[in-house]
């Protein structure tokens, strides 16, 4: 693929009190999960059935860059879309705004290794799957 292009994924929430740490803004960890959830709802959103029986990720490291802290009722607009992708891994890339003065609060990379279900072996990302997410 010479340029590929990332199929974009994205949602809105809206940062609640469970949300919150100690300082009043959203908790790092919270962001770890947003990042792992729309991930996650990316996936289900793309994949059939038969794919998300057959086929796992787990996660091999994050890097996150915490750019700017959200407040209660802050809505962030989270983009998510695979950067790359090549043997078992994939790069997911996620980035957090927030909706209304569009900055950039949290850009995160993370490495993906798929895993057959069944095995719980490595297994390299088959073309099909890529082109859900790269066109």
């Amino acid at each position: 693929m010479e340029n590929p292009s990332p199929i974009v994924f994205e949602k809105v929430i809206e940062v609640q009190e469970s949300d919150l740490d100690q300082m009043n803004h959203v908790n790092n960890v919270r962001y770890v999960q947003w990042i792992q959830d729309i991930a996650k709802s990316h996936w289900d959103e793309a994949t059939d059935d038969f794919q998300k029986k057959t086929f796992l990720w787990v996660v091999l490291s994050h890097h996150i860059y915490y750019k700017a802290p959200a407040f209660l009722g802050d809505k962030i607009h989270i983009r998510t879309y695979i950067k790359k992708s090549s043997g078992v891994t994939s790069i997911r890339v996620v980035e957090m705004h927030n909706s209304i003065t569009k900055q950039l609060l949290v850009k995160a990379e993370t490495t993906w290794c798929l895993l057959l279900s069944d095995t719980l072996k490595p297994h390299r990302v088959p073309q099909e799957l890529i082109s859900l997410f790269i066109r």
